[in-house]
């Protein structure tokens, strides 16, 4: 399993027993410390949550959401989670109008956090550690502490103002009202004592019991629209994974309220032209799959929202036919801005992170509280810093993600697995917003075209499409506005350029996404993994 592509910034991690690559190496190795003393990629993959959301605090936690991929070896199936929560029963459109719009920051900014609802669901399935010894490394975390990376230190410091100002984030993101600067400790011994309960308890205590109604004090003290009885009827649930066949392989994608979609929309495209003759990361490949990315990105402003609440014609949209219909939509010659949606009907700031384990087992997970640090709120003594995810809601009357209560939002969230004959392949995945899908697409095409190893695949030089910023109100136009690592090639920008793209450039590694990839090696089943050298990623093995 040689690749063509040489060195890359770092080398794929391998192992034999288990991996888990994610977006900090404590909580990397809490999935694997998790693993060692006889937990699954299950138990693992809830173990390296519940730590990111201590180490990684700008991400994710328990106060956000997150989708759930899973492959389970025995059975050959790949499977899925949605645990994301939906809007209050008190967050109307009209509450919001009178207001000025949804709030970036607040109370009002907070949906019903759905992810620990998701991780019980599958321990409860296919877990075999108690939760006692799979949140344990997390525990340790928030009651010992942590050193604080440069990249954490920077986030708190643009944080700083707002954090001091309120007496729950001032005692955990500040030094007593400072910054708090790289090496030194950050402890959250309330989550701790949260995650204790959790254990003890289960479910029922953080979406019926002492924290639910804890969350409900805080949020009437902060004017707040979440309530306790928004958490008790809160559910996540079971769901079936989408999926289309890209070059003999089969790649799952979580379905909507998920984005996922339009990987899916992206490889069926891709799939009908010559990738490898075209060559990787040439003007060619990228203007490619960017126009590509455009025409998925129009079919889901128009279709995708909640499908308890839309009919989304997700079966057409997926179809072979409309993708070759869509791809003769394409000029390789020239970069588009008027960019209609299709006809599918007619057809049949968020972390991730990836686990595997020595009998097959994969999981992968993508979990957010929205934008960083969510709200910017910690819920009174419980240690939980809440989401922020009511910011993603429309507040058109006619369009498809118009908020309503009880709806769930439209995400961009979007775990990847990959198999192939029924045996796993990948699994792949990064946060980043709408970045994500456009991330993934160029991640599955690295490997599975172009042979690329996962480290090669996460190092490689990434690309980004910008949307248009007045989508909403004008929605045939996107942004031709394309940002472009400067470890592109001179052939590639200027190939780009004389297609009409407006290139932008953010450094030799300032492109986009914490990307990590695990691999199954097809002979030896030997654990292949990569982690992003743009953040604090890494992959660990034993």
């Amino acid at each position: 399993m040689q690749s063509p592509h040489g060195s890359a910034f770092r080398p794929s991690v391998m192992g034999s027993n288990g991996m888990v690559t994610s977006g900090h190496v404590l909580a990397s190795q809490a999935g694997v410390q998790t693993m060692m003393a006889g937990g699954n990629a299950v138990d693992a993959a809830i173990a390296t949550a519940a730590a990111l959301g201590v180490v990684e605090p700008a991400g994710s936690g328990v106060g956000g959401d997150g989708f759930i991929l899973i492959y389970w070896a025995e059975t050959g199936q790949v499977e899925a989670i949605n645990a994301t929560g939906p809007a209050p029963q008190a967050a109307t459109r009209e509450t919001y109008l009178k207001n000025g719009g949804i709030p970036m920051k607040g109370m009002r900014s907070v949906s019903v956090p759905g992810l620990v609802d998701g991780w019980l669901l599958a321990h409860e399935r296919y877990g075999t550690l108690k939760l006692e010894e799979v949140f344990d490394p997390a525990i340790s975390l928030c009651e010992e502490g942590f050193p604080v990376s440069h990249r954490l230190a920077g986030s708190l410091r643009g944080q700083n103002t707002n954090f001091s100002a309120d007496p729950h984030t001032r005692v955990i993101f500040t030094n007593d009202g400072e910054p708090i600067p790289a090496g030194e400790l950050l402890a959250n011994p309330n989550l701790g004592t949260t995650f204790r309960k959790i254990a003890h308890e289960g479910r029922d205590v953080f979406y019926k019991g002492e924290i639910a109604k804890a969350i409900d004090k805080f949020s009437h003290a902060y004017d707040g629209l979440l309530t306790a009885e928004d958490l008790a009827n809160y559910n996540a649930h079971w769901d079936e994974p989408i999926h289309v066949n890209y070059r003999g392989y089969e790649v799952y994608e979580m379905p909507p309220n998920s984005s996922g979609h339009i990987l899916l929309q992206e490889l069926n495209i891709v799939e009908l032209f010559d990738l490898q003759n075209l060559g990787c990361n040439t003007a060619e490949s990228v203007h490619l799959m960017v126009e590509a990315k455009k025409l998925a990105f129009a079919d889901r402003e128009k279709y995708m929202a909640d499908p308890n609440w839309v009919d989304v014609p997700i079966a057409g949209m997926l179809s072979k036919s409309y993708a070759a219909e869509q791809a003769e939509r394409i000029d390789m010659e020239k970069a588009v801005v008027d960019v209609p949606a299709g006809g599918p009907e007619s057809h049949e700031d968020t972390t991730c992170f990836c686990t595997a384990d020595r009998a097959g087992n994969l999981v992968c997970i993508l979990q957010s509280i929205q934008s960083g640090f969510g709200s910017g709120l910690i819920a009174g003594d419980t240690g939980i810093l809440l989401n922020n995810r009511m910011t993603y809601w429309h507040l058109e009357e006619d369009h498809p993600n118009c908020l309503m209560p009880g709806k769930r939002v439209r995400h961009t969230m979007n775990p990847v697995i990959v198999t192939k004959d029924g045996k796993p392949v990948l699994a792949c995945g990064t946060p980043g917003a709408d970045t994500q899908v456009q991330t993934n697409l160029q991640l599955v095409t690295h490997v599975l075209d172009f042979g690329m190893t996962p480290q090669e695949a996460v190092s490689a030089p990434r690309w980004r499409s910008l949307q248009n910023p007045m989508e909403s109100t004008i929605p045939h136009t996107c942004s031709n506005h394309l940002q472009l690592e400067t470890r592109f090639s001179s052939d590639t920008q200027e190939g780009l350029a004389q297609k009409g793209h407006e290139l932008q450039f953010v450094g030799d590694w300032g492109g986009p996404g914490s990307a990590q990839m695990i691999m199954v090696h097809p002979e030896s089943g030997a654990l292949i993994g990569g982690s992003d050298p743009r953040t604090d990623g890494y992959a660990v093995t034993f």
